[in-house]
């Protein structure tokens, strides 16, 4: 059997949160949870990490990364319209094919809110400057069109609320959303 190295053991402790978190919430979920899905007694868990806090944040720092790489390498080496359209289809893909990252999305913002609420502006801060680097990560590859980039992100909210509710891929709410409904696709070459 081949050991792990702490640093391995830390990125599937970040793993498992992610999952775990996604599902329970930050406060629905037990640390006890997460070190069984690794596969570690929870004194180990914390020897990696100092609290449950850390854990969370961890997950939702990693969930917010995950995201921009994502848009980052859909947009590589296109143009603004064509940037757009291959963002769009990565992000409805990966929250459809993973749905754990939209649940973390969404538990990461209700934890930010019920952290301020209760005067931690920390955490709330460094998830603010995650998220602002996933906007960057989208504004640039849209040629810096302030406009052009909050109806983006605006469309990522109306994918994550129609995702979270359950609609399929083929439901007519969907047909505004795909690349050939506009007329382009990622290539730059007109649909129909």
């Amino acid at each position: 059997m081949v050991r792990m190295s702490a640093e391995e053991r830390r990125e599937s402790v970040i793993r498992a949160a992610m999952h775990e978190f996604a599902r329970g919430g930050y406060h629905g979920t037990s640390t006890e949870a997460i070190a069984k899905r690794v596969g570690v007694s929870q004194p180990y868990l914390f020897r990696l990490f100092p609290n449950k806090q850390a854990i969370f944040q961890a997950a939702a720092e990693r969930c917010i990364a995950e995201t921009r790489r994502v848009m980052v390498q859909a947009a590589d080496g296109y143009e603004p319209e064509q940037a757009l359209a291959a963002m769009a289809d990565a992000y409805t893909r990966m929250i459809t094919e993973e749905p754990d990252r939209l649940l973390m999305q969404m538990q990461v913002y209700i934890a930010v809110s019920a952290a301020e609420a209760a005067g931690d502006h920390e955490f709330g801060a460094v998830m603010r400057a995650g998220w602002l680097e996933l906007w960057e990560s989208v504004h640039l590859p849209l040629g810096a069109d302030v406009a052009e980039t909050t109806t983006f992100m605006a469309h990522g909210m109306l994918i994550n609320t129609l995702v979270a509710l359950g609609y399929p891929q083929g439901h007519r709410v969907w047909a505004g959303f795909h690349p050939a409904s506009r007329g382009v696709d990622p290539d730059g070459e007109g649909a129909g």
